[in-house]
């Protein structure tokens, strides 16, 4: 007679419920797109695609194993010309990697130079090696540093970046990780602009090719595994500014890094907007400061420049701005300008979604003998300035929606209706 082979209620249960938990160890890491954009000045994000959903970092990894090795020779526990021993461990690891061999030494420098360059795993494991005694003791090291750098959502299980479930990290904790090392290693952080590195008669290019392709890149890292796809870490400094810009799970190496390039050359012109339209701004406080009679007053406020009267913010994917729309939201009329804009700003933290294709208008009017500056937000619907009027309310914040005919006018009985109403 022959054993039934169904399966049973509760073996069906049990094994549906196995299927469940493990997608949903996995998920973390399933959707590979994450993206962010900081500036490294202040530490303001720019943009943001899932900044904060955990991935696997790849090689991005060795960006905190460069950390915990300049931290050592900060504190003389190293030098660059100290020679580090390669470990049967080492010289097993797969590529990418020097191909360095048991029993023989590599100096420190040239551990750093070829993690830059050649991401090599086995540089990487002689150097976790040197600094933990064993590759999981530095990982654990890895993992206590990441947190004290804010990194709240990253773990590390090896110094090299090599496929480990375990081994998770965000967008955002990668961008702080990159500016802490430019921040705290200036001196060291230069070896992730070199752009090849020769080990024993081989040259090696660096994989990060911004470094060759976009004007003011200084660094930092490439990395890929199946799993992750591309990932790249990028810095770039220009114009006074300095981006930091992280990209999970491109589908190309190529494809990653022209992404990254538009990126961070759609937010640099922001920067630059920005900066031309305070100093205009700032012209105008100078001139408000000086007491000017209603005949300058009104030239000065005639003669303005658009470029004075707006400050842009950053792009953000939010249903609250839609293209061609005017409406506005004043929350305030000021005698000088920075009430206005820390009014305007004070708007904006308050509901950040109003940084989506609206910008700041800190806009001059003459009423009496003075000059007054109303704190604006331009170009979103109807129903979103109501809505966000609404919110701003509720937070002790005065707010008026105006319509797109009262954004387009300067009209005196609006101004002097305006002034009164100061947060």
């Amino acid at each position: 007679m022959k054993q039934n082979r169904l399966l049973s209620p509760g073996a069906i249960v049990f094994a549906v419920t196995m299927v469940a938990l493990f997608w949903l160890q996995a998920s973390p890491a399933q959707a590979r797109y994450a993206a962010i954009v900081i500036d490294a000045d202040n530490g303001r994000v720019l943009h943001a695609v899932n900044p904060d959903t955990k991935k696997y970092p790849a090689s991005l990894t060795k960006m905190m194993t460069l950390y915990l090795v300049f931290e050592a020779l900060e504190a003389g526990r190293l030098k660059l010309d100290t020679p580090l021993p390669v470990s049967r461990r080492a010289e097993g690891m797969t590529p990418s990697k020097l191909g360095l061999k048991h029993g023989e030494t590599i100096s420190v420098e040239s551990v750093i130079l070829a993690l830059v360059t050649k991401s090599a795993n086995d540089a990487a494991v002689v150097a976790a090696e040197k600094l933990g005694g064993t590759e999981i003791n530095f990982a654990k090291l890895m993992t206590e540093k990441a947190r004290e750098l804010g990194m709240r959502h990253t773990t590390f299980r090896n110094a090299s970046g090599l496929p480990n479930q375990g081994q998770l990290s965000t967008a955002r904790d990668m961008a702080k990780l990159a500016s802490s090392l430019i921040k705290d290693f200036p001196k060291y952080y230069a070896y992730f602009s070199r752009d090849q590195y020769s080990f024993r008669g081989q040259k090696y290019k660096n994989h990060n090719s911004l470094l060759r392709s976009v004007d003011g890149t200084d660094g930092i890292k490439t990395g890929y595994i199946r799993a992750s796809g591309f990932n790249l870490a990028a810095s770039v400094s220009r114009d006074n500014h300095r981006l930091i810009g992280i990209v999970f799970g491109g589908k190309t190496a190529k494809s990653r890094d022209k992404h990254m390039a538009d990126l961070l050359e759609r937010e640099f012109k922001k920067l630059a907007l920005r900066d031309k339209q305070q100093s205009a701004a700032n012209q105008f406080a100078e001139l408000s400061e000086k007491k000017l009679t209603p005949a300058v007053a009104q030239k000065t406020v005639s003669a303005a420049p658009a470029a004075a009267q707006h400050h842009t913010l950053p792009a953000h994917s939010t249903a609250w701005a839609q293209e061609g729309t005017e409406w506005a939201i004043q929350v305030g009329a000021y005698g000088d300008v920075a009430p206005a804009r820390a009014a305007a700003n004070q708007a904006v933290s308050n509901i950040p979604e109003l940084t989506d294709r609206t910008h700041i208008s800190i806009a001059p009017y003459r009423t009496g003998d003075h000059i007054m500056y109303r704190a604006r937000l331009i170009g979103m619907s109807g129903d979103s300035a109501k809505q966000a009027c609404k919110r701003l309310e509720q937070r002790q914040i005065p707010c008026i929606a105006i319509a797109p005919d009262k954004v387009r006018q300067v009209q005196a009985s609006d101004s002097d209706q305006t002034a009164t109403r100061q947060p």
